[in-house]
């Protein structure tokens, strides 16, 4: 099942199209802003990203140009409002594989992946993801501090590789949900304090900070 990432502000347009999206067979997860966008575009290994230019906090251009310039090949179909030539080639030109202007058809968007998913074909490259002593790879499932091999469950795992693929940026326990449980968990919900612990006593207590009223942070 291929794995679509839709980043939009608009509640009611991203409900839309992530039932859309599902009733097709799609799995999906939702980004209400560009600065989540650009931590689930790194982390998630996501086949195809339906990215909305107007997104608040990043607009789509520059998590378009952020996640291109590290090398992340995932098509992107832009979504805009705007109904503009200019906008259109900016988009382009900037990496994106496609575009679709608001209003649309859901058919006409899932017309449009499945041709982008077509002619994509996924990067081998990027399979072991390393940073301060912790390698991380993403085909095996395995951890590693230096020879020593790590056992993580799989949210433990997600979690990690959230943070591995954004050091030194702060991480809110908001986008851990939305990445690791989906945003159908209580966000009053303490667990993604409860896995940041274990996960700290299996790769040290030391490697993943807590930056108090914000998140955390491997530095």
């Amino acid at each position: 099942m291929s794995r679509i990432l839709v980043a939009e502000d608009d509640p009611h347009v991203a409900s839309f199209v992530q039932k859309g999206l599902q009733a097709a067979g799609y799995s999906t997860e939702h980004a209400a802003d560009g600065e989540t966008a650009l931590i689930l575009a790194r982390a998630s290994g996501f086949d195809l990203i339906i990215l909305d230019i107007g997104l608040p906090l990043l607009d789509g251009f520059e998590v378009l140009a952020q996640i291109r310039g590290e090398g992340v090949s995932t098509p992107v179909i832009v979504l805009t409002a705007r109904d503009s030539a200019l906008d259109t080639v900016a988009g382009l030109e900037g990496g994106a594989n496609d575009y679709v202007t608001k209003p649309f058809h859901v058919a006409e968007l899932i017309a449009r992946i499945r041709l982008r998913l077509a002619d994509h074909i996924p990067a081998t490259s990027g399979a072991v993801i390393e940073h301060g002593g912790l390698s991380l790879d993403l085909h095996s499932r395995r951890v590693r501090i230096g020879d020593e091999i790590v056992e993580l469950t799989a949210r433990e795992f997600a979690i990690l590789e959230v943070f591995l693929r954004n050091p030194d940026r702060v991480i809110s326990r908001e986008q851990l949900l939305n990445h690791v449980w989906g945003y159908n968990f209580d966000p009053g919900s303490n667990v993604v304090d409860v896995y940041v612990r274990a996960l700290r006593g299996k790769i040290g207590s030391s490697r993943i900070e807590t930056i108090r009223g914000a998140g955390y942070r491997l530095p």
